[in-house]
């Protein structure tokens, strides 16, 4: 029985989110738009970001670093450091990473910011104002997060390098030119515009998630709470499952 109760739920909150994705797709994207909180949300959403995608990233680059020399150095081809380093965070891990810790900030952001209105009805209130409360609340966050993570990726990708950098001459003496010209000369279109197609898809599931667990967010303060945690948790395996279809995807076009 609980099986079956568990089964259920599950089905039923996935129709209740494809539901939601579909009144964004026929709502929140028509006009009147709302521009000025969408920049608002981007700065929010983006820039504040940053100072933690910089700091994830280049640790991230730094640590792989010095975890793949030893084996490398078994095998002779420790110049191949840098192709290896590239390759890894610009095809898989500076995506995915990012999102992820993209995901922990902004979708609990999200989801106790809206829950927080929607328990304290500042949503119905903005009803009887005449404002459309889901084109202002949701649709731009979900806007902004789809476009902020894409540029967030891009520099969480160069910094991470930088830090990949910075890993390599900790043991050996290599320049800034040529460690850089070995990275690039290592990848091709194939690799560059898979991995950053899906960081829009990365940057929708994270807002639409957040902003679905916020916005039927119940049971007062105890609900916040629980749409915070069940944002961040629901949009990490978003991000998993939409990697795993792009590899798919991008195997079948034969970009790998």
């Amino acid at each position: 029985m609980k099986f079956t109760a568990n089964v259920r739920e599950f089905f039923g909150e996935t129709g209740n989110l494809a539901e939601f994705t579909g009144r964004f797709f026929s709502i929140g994207i028509k006009p009147r738009f709302e521009i000025k909180e969408l920049f608002n949300q981007c700065y929010l959403i983006g820039y504040k970001s940053l100072p933690l995608i910089a700091l994830t990233g280049f640790i991230m680059g730094l640590v792989l670093t010095m975890q793949l020399r030893p084996s490398l150095v078994t095998y002779g081809v420790e110049s191949q450091l840098p192709v290896m380093v590239g390759i890894a965070i610009v095809r898989e891990i500076g995506p995915v990473i990012t999102a992820l810790i993209f995901a922990g900030k902004i979708a609990s952001s999200i989801g106790a910011e809206l829950g927080s209105m929607k328990v304290t009805e500042q949503i119905d209130a903005m009803e009887v104002g005449g404002t459309n409360p889901f084109k202002y609340l949701v649709a731009t966050r979900v806007l902004a997060t789809t476009m902020m993570l894409p540029v967030l990726t891009v520099m969480g990708d160069a910094i991470c390098l930088f830090g990949a950098y910075i890993g390599v001459n900790i043991r050996s003496v290599t320049s800034f030119h040529l460690f850089f010209t070995q990275v690039f000369h290592s990848l091709s279109f194939g690799d560059l515009l898979p991995a950053f197609t899906k960081t829009f898809f990365f940057g929708f599931a994270i807002g639409i998630v957040g902003c679905y667990k916020g916005y039927n967010s119940t049971k007062g303060t105890q609900g916040v709470g629980n749409s915070a945690n069940s944002a961040v948790v629901l949009s990490s395996v978003m991000i998993f499952l939409i990697d795993l279809l792009a590899v798919q995807f991008t195997d079948i076009l034969g970009l790998n």
